[in-house]
C-alpha cells in the first residue's frame, strides 16, 4: 500500500526517509554539516528499503538475510527514535516564538551542535556496518534455496474415504440440492471459510455425489500464484480432451468450452477467476462449477455477486468435534476414557470446531500418556513450535498469511499484541494502527476509513472473525482463531515483532531493542515485574498491558506510540509521568482505581486519541489545557467529563463522547457548535436547575452546527431514564445526522421535529404513547435510509399499530426492536419489504394470547429476507412453556429457517 510509514517488512524506513528529508530542509539545514551527511544517509536507507521489499516477496530466507534483514528494522526503528527526541527538543520553546527563530537560537549553541553531529555519527557507524554485511552476503544476488516439497494436505483431503468423515452429511446435502436446481443456465456455487474448516473435503464429497450426473467432469486446485495455462490444461485432460502443448489461453479455452461439471478449489484472486471462467460454456444444459475460497469477496466475484449462491462454511458442532476427535485417537466408535474427559473439553475449546486443527491435535494425542495431554492442553498456544504433526495445519495457514498484501501482513501481526479469546474492538484496533503509521495515505480518504478497509478486507478473507455486527451488518469486533493466534506469534517472534509477555518469571527474558509488548498479569508475581520491567522497555512503540494490581512505570516507556492499560487496582493511580511521552498518540485507559487528570496532558502534542473510563463511574474534571491539543481527534470519557472551559479550540476533533452537559459550563456547551470536524457526540444529561439554561445552550450549539455534513451521530445517555418533555419540542438537531439515540428519556409522543431528519439510518425513541391517527406511526415509515429503529411504548395504544405495506414505508429498515405492554400490533401485506431482524417484546401479553395473536396480524406478511426473530412474552402463566412449540410451528410455517428465540 503506497504510503505506508511502518510496516513487519521495512521497519520504519519509509517513515525514516521521510523525516531525513525534513531533517535536511531549511529549518534544520542551516547546519551545513547536518544537510550533507543526511542526503548520504537517504541514498543509503533508500536502496536498503528496496532491498527489503525484494526479500519479503521470498517464501523462506536463510539465517544471513533473515539476520540482516532484522538488524536493518531495528536500526530504522532506533534511527527514527533519534530524529524524534532531536525535532522534540528543538520544538520545546514558547509557542508563541516562531518555529525559524527557536531553530537558529538553539542551533547556535555548541553542546546542541555536539549533539547532533554525534548523533548522526552513531548512525553513520550502523548504516556502514549493515551495509558491509549486505555486501559480504551477497544480498542483492540472493535466491531461497529450494526446500522440501511435501504433500499438499488439502491432496489428502479430496482422497479421504466417506465413511471416515465426520459432520459433512448435512452441508453435503444442502449444496447437493442448491446445484441440482431447476436453473439450466450454468451456475457457479462458491464455498467460503477460514483454512482448515474442510471446504476441499466437503467439495470432494460433493464432487463424488454428483458427477455420474454429467457427462463430463473435472476437479481442480488453484495455487496462491496460479499458472493458468497448466490450470486449464488439467481441465481439458480430465474431461477427455488432448492436452494443448502451446500453452496459449485461447486455443485451450476453445478445446473445454464443452457441457461439463467442475470443482475447483482455493481460488485467491479476482483475476485467477475472471480468466479461468472463460473457459466454461454458456449455455442451457445445466453446467455447475463449484469455487472455493478462504476470500468473501472473491466468493462473491465468483458467483457474479449473487449472494444466494455463496455457501459459507460452518465449523463442527459440539457433538460432530468430539466425534471427530475421539475416533481419531482412540478408534471409529471408541468412547473417551474418564480421565481424558476433561482435559477434552478444554483442547477442543481452542479448536473451536476447525477440523484441521482438531485431527492435527488428535494425531499429536494418539497414544499417549494423560502427562502429555495436560502437557498439550497447558500449551496450546505454542503448538507450532516443533511439532512435526501440527505441520500440516501450519502450512493451510501459512498459506492464508503469505498471500496478504504487506501491509495487511502487518495488521495482522498485530493482533498478537491481545491475548487468546480476547474480543477487540475495530473501533480501537483501526486507531492503534494508524497510530503505529501502519495505515497508507489514500487520495481524498480519511486515515481511519482506509484502516476500516483494511480491517474489512482481514474479515472477507477469512483471517480473523467477526463478532459483533451493527444494523447494516458492519462488523464492530472480532476474535481470532486461536490457532492462527499460534502462527501469528510464532511470526512476530521470527520477525522480531511483538514481544508477549505473561508470566513474571519470563519477564527478565524482554528484549532491549523489542518494540512491541504484550503484558497480562492476574497479580501473581506483580512485586517482581515492577523491578525486571524498568529499563526494559525504553524502545517500546505500543504497550497493551492487561494487569492487577500493578502498573508499569511510564518513565520506562519514552518512545511510546500506543499506550492501552486495563488495570483492576485499588490505589489511587498516578498518571503525571504520562505527560513525558512526548510521542504518544493513542492512550487508553480504563481502571477501578481513581486517577486525576494531569494538568500537563496538553504536553502530549501528537496525542490523537484519549480514551479513560474509570470504574466505577466518577464524572472526571478535564483540565481547560486540553485545549492545546490541537491534534486530538478523538475524546471519550466513561462515564462522563465535565468541560469548565471553552473547547471550540480543538478543531480537529471528530469523536467527542461522554460530554456532561449537566455539570459543564454554559460556556463549554455553547463552543462545541464550534467543531466543524465533529461527527460523533455523545453527551450525557440529567435533571437540573438549570435544566432550560442547558438546552438554550445545546440548541445554540445545535444551531451553528444546523448544516454541517460532517456530524453523523449523537446519543445522549444519563444514568437512569426520566421523564423529560423538553426534547419534544427540540427541533435544532442537524439535519445531515444519520444516527439519532434518545433511548434513555420517556419522552411523551414521537417529536415530529425529527421528520426534518431525512438523512436517519438509526433512531433509538422511548415515547409514553403512540397515536396512530396522529401520524405517529407515518413519521417513523417516512425515513429513506432508515435502517434500524428502536422503539419502546410504555402505554397501552388506544387503537392498533398497523405497519403499513405501501412501498414508501419503512423502506430501508433492517432491524426493529418494539416493546410495549399489549399485542396490539399488525402488519400489511409487503411491510417492512428488507426486514431481517425484528424483537417484539410485549409486557403484558402470556404465550397463550401470543399464539392466538400470530396469524391473524399478519406474521405471513413479513418479508423472506427476515433472519431472526426474538419474541418475548412477560405475563406468565402455568402453561407458559408448552405453547414454545405452537410458535416455533407458526414461524416455521412462514418463515422456515429462520433463527427464532423466545423470551418470558
Amino acid at each position: 500500500m503506497p504510503g505506508t510509514m511502518v510496516s513487519a517488512s521495512t521497519g520504519a524506513l519509509n517513515s525514516l526517509l521521510g523525516k531525513l528529508a525534513t531533517l535536511a530542509g531549511k529549518e534544520y539545514g542551516k547546519l551545513k554539516s547536518v544537510r550533507k551527511e543526511v542526503a548520504s544517509l537517504e541514498s543509503e536507507f533508500s536502496s536498503m528499503k528496496a532491498l527489503l521489499e525484494k526479500l519479503v516477496d521470498m517464501d523462506e530466507l536463510d539465517a544471513q538475510a533473515k539476520e540482516w534483514r532484522n538488524q536493518v528494522t531495528d536500526m530504522s526503528y532506533d534511527i527514527e527514535d533519534c530524529i524524534d527526541e532531536f525535532m522534540h527538543h528543538l520544538g520545546k520553546n514558547d509557542a508563541s516564538t516562531s518555529f525559524v527563530n527557536k531553530t537558529a537560537r538553539l542551533l547556535k549553541k555548541l553542546r546542541v551542535r555536539h549533539q547532533i553531529a554525534s548523533k548522526i555519527q552513531e548512525i553513520k557507524i550502523r548504516v556502514k556496518q549493515a551495509s558491509e554485511r549486505r555486501m559480504r552476503y551477497k544480498l542483492d544476488e540472493y535466491r531461497p534455496k529450494p526446500s522440501y516439497v511435501s504433500v499438499d494436505p488439502r491432496i489428502v483431503a479430496m482422497h479421504t474415504e466417506a465413511a471416515s468423515l465426520v459432520g459433512v452429511d448435512v452441508p453435503r446435502e444442502e449444496l447437493a440440492e442448491l446445484l441440482m436446481g431447476d436453473v439450466q443456465e450454468m451456475m457457479v456455487v462458491s464455498i467460503v471459510g477460514f483454512g482448515g474448516l474442510g471446504k476441499t473435503t466437503l467439495v470432494n464429497q460433493v464432487y463424488l455425489k454428483l458427477e455420474e450426473q454429467f457427462q463430463c467432469h473435472a476437479f481442480v486446485s488453484v495455487s496462491l500464484k496460479p499458472d493458468i495455462p497448466k490450470i486449464l490444461n488439467k481441465i481439458l485432460l480430465a474431461i477427455g480432451g488432448t492436452l494443448c502443448h502451446s500453452g496459449e489461453l485461447d486455443e485451450i479455452i476453445k478445446n473445454i468450452k464443452l457441457h461439463l461439471l467442475n470443482m475447483s478449489h482455493d481460488i485467491w484472486s479476482s483475476s485467477a477467476w475472471n480468466v479461468i471462467k472463460c473457459a466454461f460454456p454458456e449455455n442451457n444444459c445445466g453446467s455447475r462449477v463449484v469455487t472455493t475460497t478462504r476470500i468473501y469477496d472473491v466468493a462473491l466475484a465468483c458467483c457474479s455477486y449473487n449472494r444466494q449462491y455463496v455457501y459459507n462454511m460452518r465449523p463442527l458442532g459440539e457433538e460432530d468435534s468430539r466425534t471427530l476427535f475421539f475416533s481419531r485417537i482412540f478408534g471409529p466408535g471408541e468412547a473417551c476414557s474418564g480421565e481424558f474427559e476433561v482435559l477434552s473439553v478444554d483442547i477442543l475449546k481452542k479448536c473451536s470446531g476447525l477440523p484441521l486443527a482438531i485431527i492435527s491435535i488428535a494425531s499429536l494425542l494418539a497414544g499417549q500418556s494423560k502427562v502429555a495431554w495436560v502437557y498439550v492442553r497447558n500449551s496450546l498456544r505454542f503448538m507450532f513450535e516443533g511439532n512435526p504433526s501440527l505441520e500440516d495445519m501450519k502450512r493451510i495457514l501459512d498459506l492464508s498469511y503469505r498471500n496478504l498484501p504487506h501491509h495487511l501482513k502487518t495488521c495482522m501481526l498485530y493482533f498478537g499484541m491481545y491475548p487468546e479469546d480476547y474480543i477487540i474492538e475495530k473501533d480501537d484496533l483501526v486507531k492503534q494502527w494508524i497510530a503505529e503509521d501502519f495505515v497508507g495515505k489514500v487520495h481524498g480518504l480519511d486515515a481511519k476509513d482506509v484502516a476500516g478497509s483494511y480491517f474489512n478486507e482481514l474479515i472477507n478473507m477469512s483471517m480473523i472473525q467477526p463478532v459483533d455486527t451493527d444494523y447494516n451488518d458492519e462488523v464492530l469486533s472480532c476474535r481470532v482463531h486461536d490457532i492462527m493466534l499460534d502462527l501469528i506469534r510464532v511470526k512476530c517472534v521470527e520477525e522480531n515483532f511483538i514481544d508477549i509477555r505473561d508470566d513474571p518469571q519470563a519477564t527478565m527474558e524482554l528484549h532491549n531493542n523489542s518494540r512491541r509488548v504484550s503484558l497480562y498479569y492476574n497479580g501473581a508475581g506483580d512485586s517482581v515485574i515492577l523491578k525486571t520491567i524498568n529499563g526494559s522497555l525504553s524502545q517500546v512503540r505500543s504497550v497493551i498491558a492487561v494487569t492487577r494490581d500493578f502498573l508499569p512505570s511510564f518513565l520506562g516507556f519514552k518512545y511510546v506510540r500506543v499506550l492501552y492499560l486495563r488495570a483492576r487496582v485499588r490505589q489511587k493511580i498516578d498518571l503525571t509521568g504520562i505527560c513525558e511521552l512526548f510521542l504518544l498518540r493513542y492512550l487508553k485507559i480504563v481502571t477501578t482505581g481513581e486517577f486525576e487528570i494531569p494538568a500537563q496532558l496538553w504536553r502530549l502534542g501528537y496525542l490523537e486519541t484519549l480514551v479513560l473510563d474509570q470504574k466505577p463511574g466518577r464524572v472526571l474534571s478535564i483540565p481547560s489545557d486540553i485545549v492545546r491539543l490541537r491534534q486530538l481527534l478523538h475524546l471519550i470519557v466513561q462515564p462522563s467529563a465535565v468541560f469548565q472551559a471553552p473547547i471550540n479550540s480543538l478543531k480537529s476533533l471528530r469523536t467527542l463522547q461522554g460530554f456532561d452537559i449537566s455539570s459543564s459550563s454554559l460556556e463549554s456547551i455553547k463552543s462545541f457548535g464550534e467543531l466543524n470536524n465533529l461527527s460523533d457526540l455523545q453527551v450525557v444529561y440529567y435533571p437540573s436547575d438549570r435544566d432550560s439554561m442547558v438546552l438554550d445552550a445545546l440548541c445554540y450549539s445545535f444551531e451553528k452546527l444546523l448544516h454541517s455534513s460532517s456530524l453523523k451521530s449523537i446519543k445522549f445517555a444519563n444514568p437512569t431514564p426520566f421523564d423529560f418533555h423538553g426534547f419534544s419540542t427540540l427541533s435544532c438537531f442537524p439535519r445531515h445526522i444519520q444516527i439519532l439515540d434518545l433511548e434513555e428519556f420517556y419522552l411523551p409522543r414521537i417529536p415530529k421535529s425529527i421528520s426534518l431528519l431525512q438523512e436517519l439510518q438509526s433512531l433509538q425513541l422511548m415515547v409514553t404513547e403512540v397515536v396512530p391517527s396522529d401520524e405517529d406511526i407515518d413519521i417513523l415509515a417516512g425515513f429513506p435510509f432508515l435502517a434500524n429503529l428502536y422503539l419502546v411504548i410504555m402505554q397501552n395504544p388506544k387503537e392498533k399499530l398497523v405497519i403499513p405495506g405501501t412501498d414508501l414505508a419503512f423502506p430501508a429498515l433492517k432491524t426493529l426492536h418494539l416493546q410495549l405492554p399489549k399485542n396490539h400490533l399488525a402488519f400489511e401485506a409487503g411491510a417492512m419489504p428488507r426486514l431481517q431482524k425484528i424483537k417484539l417484546l410485549f409486557a403484558e401479553v402470556g404465550w397463550e394470547d401470543a399464539c392466538q395473536w400470530l396469524e391473524p396480524t399478519g406474521i405471513v406478511h413479513l418479508p423472506a429476507s427476515l433472519r431472526k426473530v426474538t419474541l418475548g412474552c412477560y405475563f406468565i402463566c402455568e402453561e407458559s412453556a408448552t405453547y414454545s412449540t405452537v410458535v416455533r410451528s407458526v414461524f416455521n410455517k412462514h418463515h422456515p429457517g429462520v433463527d427464532l428465540a423466545l423470551i418470558g
